[in-house]
């Protein structure tokens, strides 16, 4: 598992939501779940296209925040990057929730594998989601952040491959 440290590119959702976007779904018409494969097809794709989008709006907000604070963007791009990431990524939401819709209904035995994929999916997407967070802050805040984690008993080390990132600043 690679780490990004450019600042200026922007991390995509990948492959790590897929099971997870297989198995959301978006109860349209709030009949308590889906009653025929039309239903369960849309609203499966609808609860991938969702996943996908927040997901990409995640990564990308939090990606961006530091080169606002550096005033290398300003808000309003951010938001742009924001919205034309997560538009983008919301059309990879359509084509994987639909797919993985029809083998759900072809074969409802692969939602059990599905989810365990997509507990280990979470776990890859939580750990991009700290790494963009980390990347927002200044060397201030990530200092505060490593001496609470540090008082709290948990090691930051281990989610950086370079502890030059300032998680190395507290002996633990």
């Amino acid at each position: 598992m690679t780490r990004e440290h450019d600042p200026f590119r922007i991390p995509r959702a990948g492959w790590e939501v897929a099971p997870l976007a297989g198995l959301a779904s978006v109860d349209l018409n709030h009949n308590g779940g889906a009653v025929t494969g039309g239903e369960f097809f849309s609203e499966s794709t609808v609860g991938g296209v969702v996943l996908y989008a927040t997901y990409q709006a995640l990564l990308t907000a939090l990606r961006t925040e530091a080169l606002r604070k550096r005033g290398e963007i300003d808000r309003i791009t951010q938001v742009r990057l924001v919205l034309s990431t997560s538009l983008e990524s919301a059309k990879t939401g359509v084509a994987v929730g639909a797919a993985l819709s029809v083998v759900l209904l072809v074969f409802p035995w692969l939602a059990a594998p599905m989810a365990v994929m997509g507990v280990l999916g979470s776990a890859k997407a939580s750990l991009d989601l700290f790494h963009a967070f980390w990347d927002g802050l200044d060397a201030e805040q990530k200092l505060q952040v490593t001496v609470a984690a540090h008082e709290a008993g948990v090691n930051l080390r281990r989610f950086f491959s370079n502890t030059s990132d300032g998680a190395g600043t507290v002996a633990g």
